[in-house]
């Protein structure tokens, strides 16, 4: 049993000596180099006799092995608190970057470590964030789809059971039909663009034009609308020749959906579109005296289907993906869009482009 037992002991010592050498073998040249030297030096310049310098010799290899095995020894730790770190970086083991600790000398590489422990971490609340968000957006486009599906096959299957014969229903239901069918089409048209937004397929076309010109033809083509609410919709500039760069077509969807978010969500009073000139730029703003939009809630408008009032933007036909593409299109042309509002007194949204 005690043969075993030492036999046992004496792998182990062995397997250490094996891996503190396999650890330090990239110095063996170095070391054993060094041992020479000195050996030369002492033939060359002490006069010693054969036996006196086979000791030395051995003495200097025996002292080369125990160099070896104290780096090699000394390596091995390193690499198993190296190594220790990693795999708890991994296993997500560590609670904060703080955690990661090396020597002293290893301040570097803890460094490193450490910044890799927290892109590790960024990128795992990003992926979550991601999924979630995936998951609300099936859940919401399931939702927006089929509310108005719904509701036309309601129209229809009324029809069908005998509302077609009535002169009284029959137009009314196939107008309401027909409304719910463009809102699904403007729905299906936005989900198109912002999903090739996201997916860096919007092509953008870049170039100078009349931005003055350009939003006088795009609030006439809205000022039916806002006559059907008796809400004043006009244009104020100081510029008439003002010309700002970017892709005109794009920026086209951008005010369409500003505008429309206005008229929407304005019951009386003014919406002003308008244009002002600054160093560099050019500052464009759609202004309405609407429901306006609480504090909490304007960090959020932006999201994809978030709505403020939920009810009353179905009511008044709103995809929630409007102002997402808004945000989008902006972020491509390098700006950003502001917002200014009040509840009950009306919002402003704002962005600039070059000059």
């Amino acid at each position: 049993m005690k043969q075993l037992k030492a036999l046992d002991i004496g792998l182990r010592v062995l397997s250490k000596f094996k891996s503190n050498f396999a650890y330090s073998r990239i110095f063996i040249p170095e070391v054993f180099l060094l041992a020479a030297s000195i050996l030369l030096l002492l033939f060359i310049f002490i006069d010693l006799p054969i036996d006196g310098f086979i000791i030395f010799t051995v003495i200097a290899f025996s002292a080369c092995i125990y160099i070896l095995y104290l780096i090699g020894s000394k390596q091995r730790k390193e690499f198993e608190k190296i190594s220790l770190a990693i795999n708890s970086i991994r296993n997500n083991e560590y609670n904060n970057a703080s955690d990661v600790k090396l020597d002293k000398y290893l301040s570097k590489l803890e460094t490193d470590i450490k910044k890799m422990f927290i892109k590790n971490q960024n990128d795992i609340k990003y992926l979550k964030k991601l999924e979630q968000v995936r998951t609300e957006f099936l859940g919401n486009v399931s939702h927006e789809l089929r509310t108005p599906i719904f509701t036309i096959q309601g129209y229809l299957e009324t029809l069908l059971n005998g509302a077609l014969e009535d002169e009284k229903v029959n137009r009314n239901f196939l107008e309401k039909a027909n409304n719910h069918t463009l809102r699904l089409n403007a729905l299906l048209n936005d989900l198109i663009d912002i999903s090739m937004i996201e997916a860096g397929q919007m092509r953008m076309s870049f170039r100078y034009f009349n931005i003055c010109d350009f939003l006088v033809d795009t609030i006439k083509e809205f000022q039916p609308q806002a006559e059907e609410k008796n809400i004043e919709l006009i244009f104020k500039s100081a510029m008439k020749d003002l010309k700002l760069y970017g892709d005109k077509e794009k920026i086209k969807q951008v005010m369409v959906n500003l505008i429309q978010n206005a008229i929407k969500y304005t019951e009386k009073g003014l919406i002003e579109v308008s244009v002002i000139e600054e160093k560099g730029f050019g500052m464009i703003s759609v202004k309405d005296s609407g429901i306006g939009i609480a504090e909490d809630d304007l960090d959020r408008i932006f999201e994809r289907f978030y709505r403020v009032d939920k009810d009353r933007s179905r009511a008044v036909g709103g995809t929630g993906l409007g102002l997402a593409i808004v945000k989008h299109i902006l972020d491509a042309h390098g700006t950003t869009i502001q917002v200014k509002s009040e509840p009950g007194i009306g919002s402003e949204f704002s962005f600039k482009l070059k000059r």
